[in-house]
C-alpha cells in the first residue's frame, strides 16, 4: 500500500477510545439530571470504545512507524471522518436523523457552530453539553493539527509556522508530545477561567461550562436559541469578545508569553494584523451605528465588537440580528465570513497571515512593474518568504473562492435562493456557523433546510476545516501510486 494503514488504524483507534470517555461526561449529567437518555451514551461509549479498541489494536504493532507525507494526509482527513460518524451516534440514538447528526457532529468538531436542532431551551442537558464538548475537542484537535501536521503538510503557506516545531533554535518544548501538553494545558485553563467568569457574572454553572468551551474553541455551539441575545448582559458579552479573540490567537505564542517572552504576542506580524483589524472594523461599525442608527457610543461598540469578533474568529455566536443594521453592514459581514483567526489557533476562514502575504505580494508585483529590475524582497515576521510558500498561498487563496462558488452552485441546485446558497457556502467553508438570510442568518437555523443542501454544507464544512488541499490531494491518482 502506498501509506501505512496499520499505524493510520492505530491514530484512529486512539482517538475513538478518547471520544467515548469524553462521552462519560453526558451520560453522568444525564444521570444527576434523572434522564433516561444516558443510557443512550452509555450504549455510544461502548460502541465507540469497542471499534476504537479493535483500530487499536490492529494497528499497535505499527505505532512507532515513521509518518510519512501520505500518511498525514489520510490521518487527517480519515480522523474527522470517522470520528465524525462515532460523535453523530448519540444524537441518532436520541432520534435525530443520521443527516442531522452527521452534520451536528461535523459542525461541532469543526467548530462550524451550524446547527439543525431546534428548541436547544427544551433539549436535555446530556445533548446540550455534548454539542458543547463536540466544540472544546474540536478545537483542541484544530490545534494540534495546526501545530504539527500542517506545517508538515505544507499547505497554503504553513510550512512558514514550521520553525515552531522543528527549528532547533527556537524550539519552544524538546517533543511534539511536550507541545501538545502544554497547549492542552493553556487551553483547559483558559476555558475554566472563561466558565468562572460567566458563572459570576450571572450564568448558571451548566451554561457557564457550555459556552466556555464553545468560546475558546470559537465553535459558536450555544444552550439556547437565541445565543448570547438570551443572557442580555453586557458584562458577559465583553467577556465573550475577550475569550473568543483569545481563542483566535497562536496558542503556541501563549506557551511563550508563559515562559517569561511577554512580547511573543505583539511581536509576531499576524497578531498584530489580527487585533488592528478587529479592532479597526469594531470601531468603524460602532460609529456607524451612531450616525445612522441613533446608538449610544459604548453601547455601539459593545454591539459591533461581539459580532465582528464572533464573525471573524468564525465562533459564531449572535447577541441580535445584525443583518438587520442595513445592506451596507450586511455586505461588510459578509466579507468579514472570509477572513479568519491567526494560524495555530481554533478558527477558520482564510486567516489573517495568508492576507497579508497576498499583500505583500501585490505590493511587490506592483513595484515591480513600476522599476522591471528592481529587486523586491518578500519578507513575513522578519524571515523571507520563499517562492513555495508564496506559491501555496496564492493557490490556497484561488482554490478557497472557486470552492465557495461551487458549493454555491451546488446549494442553488438544491433549490436555494443565490443569497442563502452563497452565504452559507461562505460560512461552511470558513466554519462561521450563522450566514446570511432568514433560514441560515444568526436568527435562523439550518434545520428547513433539504438534506442534499445538508450534505453539501457537511462536506464544505470539513474541505475548509482541512484546509481544502489536505482533502483534494486524495482525489489526485498520483497520490495512491506506489
Amino acid at each position: 500500500m502506498p501509506f501505512n494503514a496499520r499505524l493510520i488504524q492505530f491514530v484512529i483507534g486512539l482517538l475513538l477510545c478518547f471520544i467515548a470517555m469524553a462521552m462519560i461526561i453526558p451520560l453522568v449529567v444525564d444521570l444527576i439530571d434523572q434522564n433516561k437518555d444516558w443510557r443512550v451514551f452509555l450504549v455510544s461509549s461502548g460502541v465507540t470504545f469497542f471499534f476504537g479498541g479493535l483500530l487499536a489494536a490492529a494497528g499497535s504493532s505499527e505505532r512507532t512507524g515513521n509518518l510519512t507525507l501520505k500518511d498525514g494526509f489520510m490521518i487527517t482527513t480519515l480522523c474527522w471522518v470517522i470520528v465524525t460518524v462515532f460523535c453523530a451516534i448519540p444524537f441518532v440514538g436520541l432520534g435525530v436523523p443520521f443527516t442531522d447528526a452527521y452534520f451536528e457532529a461535523m459542525s461541532g468538531l469543526t467548530t462550524t457552530g451550524s446547527t439543525v436542532l431546534i428548541q436547544l431551551d427544551q433539549l436535555p442537558r446530556g445533548m446540550l453539553i455534548w454539542r458543547a464538548l463536540l466544540n472544546g475537542l474540536g478545537g483542541l484537535g484544530i490545534i494540534a493539527m495546526a501545530v504539527i501536521l500542517l506545517p508538515f503538510l505544507r499547505i497554503g503557506g504553513m510550512q512558514l509556522f514550521q520553525m515552531e516545531s522543528s527549528d532547533k533554535s527556537e524550539k519552544i518544548a524538546p517533543r511534539m508530545t511536550e507541545v501538545v501538553a502544554a497547549i492542552a494545558m493553556v487551553y483547559v485553563a483558559l476555558i475554566a477561567l472563561c466558565a468562572a467568569i460567566y458563572w459570576l457574572l450571572g450564568m448558571t454553572g451548566f451554561d457557564a461550562i457550555c459556552h466556555a468551551l464553545a468560546t475558546l474553541a470559537t465553535g459558536g455551539f450555544s444552550t439556547h436559541d437565541a445565543s448570547f441575545g438570551f443572557f442580555q448582559s453586557a458584562p458577559i458579552e465583553w467577556v465573550a469578545i475577550i475569550f473568543m479573540a483569545l481563542g483566535a490567537l497562536p496558542f503556541v505564542w501563549m506557551i511563550k508569553v508563559l515562559r517569561g517572552n511577554t512580547d511573543a504576542l505583539w511581536n509576531d506580524q499576524q497578531v498584530r494584523g489580527f487585533l488592528v483589524f478587529v479592532g479597526g472594523v469594531s470601531l468603524g461599525l460602532a460609529l456607524w451605528l451612531v450616525e445612522f442608527r441613533g446608538a449610544y457610543f459604548w453601547d455601539a461598540l459593545r454591539r459591533s465588537a461581539f459580532n465582528v469578533i464572533s464573525v471573524v474568529t468564525t465562533t459564531g455566536f449572535a447577541s441580535e440580528d445584525y443583518t438587520l443594521w442595513g445592506p451596507f453592514v450586511v455586505g461588510v459581514f459578509f466579507l468579514l465570513t472570509f477572513v479568519g483567526g491567526c494560524a495555530g489557533s481554533t478558527a477558520g476562514g482564510i486567516k489573517i497571515y495568508r492576507l497579508q502575504i497576498a499583500r505583500i505580494l501585490t505590493r511587490s508585483y506592483l513595484l515591480q512593474l513600476m522599476k522591471p529590475h528592481r529587486v523586491v524582497p518578500s519578507t513575513y515576521n522578519g524571515r523571507p518568504v520563499s517562492e513555495q510558500a508564496s506559491f501555496s498561498v496564492v493557490a490556497f487563496l484561488t482554490v478557497y473562492l472557486f470552492s465557495t462558488g461551487i458549493f454555491t452552485l451546488l446549494l442553488a441546485g438544491t433549490g436555494l435562493d443565490m443569497l442563502t446558497a452563497l452565504s452559507a457556502s461562505a460560512q461552511a467553508i470558513s466554519n462561521v456557523g450563522p450566514g446570511l438570510g432568514d433560514i441560515v442568518g444568526p436568527a435562523g437555523n439550518y434545520a428547513p433546510l433539504p438534506t442534499s443542501a445538508k450534505w453539501v454544507l457537511t462536506s464544505a464544512m470539513l474541505l475548509g476545516r482541512l484546509e481544502l488541499f489536505t482533502v483534494l490531494v486524495l482525489f489526485r491518482p498520483e497520490f495512491w501510486a506506489r
